[in-house]
């Protein structure tokens, strides 16, 4: 195997997610896409915000993630905001149901990808932050950055 065989090409990513969220894990996902909707990805036309995960009849679907139409195509384009289905094995289904219903946790999209040739989507086990959480994180953030700083002034 060589390395372009396991190269990943990053489509885009949630960084609102991160923010919002404390992600307490992360899954690999294939995604069932339109021939429109890869040629769209390829060229990087996706928008993750706002979009969130979740099982219906036993199936993982991701609601309003946007691709958008792919502009070269001359009919039979696809809707930019379809529910689209996600791929994982049935185990990973059960036990992802059951977290969610155990433990009150959301299923956000955190990003999407080319590995090997095929669109993948990691989706992320999270719990809801509040405004102190986040003002916590903020304030951490800059203290690293500061840090950096001090450090490389002195060398």
């Amino acid at each position: 195997m060589n390395k372009d065989e396991n190269h990943i090409k990053l489509v885009t990513k949630n960084r609102k997610a991160w923010h919002d969220y404390t992600i307490e894990e992360e899954i690999e996902a294939g995604m069932v896409l339109l021939g429109t909707e890869v040629k769209a990805l390829r060229s990087g036309m996706a928008n993750l915000k706002d979009s969130y995960g979740k099982i219906h009849n036993g199936e993982l679907f991701v609601y309003q993630m946007h691709i958008s139409p792919y502009p070269f195509a001359y009919y039979d384009n696809h809707d930019p905001l379809r529910t689209r289905k996600l791929l994982l094995h049935q185990s990973e289904l059960h036990r992802l149901e059951a977290k969610i219903r155990n433990k009150g946790l959301s299923v956000i999209p955190l990003k999407v990808y080319f590995k090997r040739g095929k669109a993948k989507m990691a989706i992320g086990l999270a719990r809801g932050k509040h405004k102190y959480d986040k003002r916590e994180s903020i304030k951490s953030r800059e203290m690293d950055r500061e840090m950096d700083r001090i450090r490389k002034r002195n060398y």
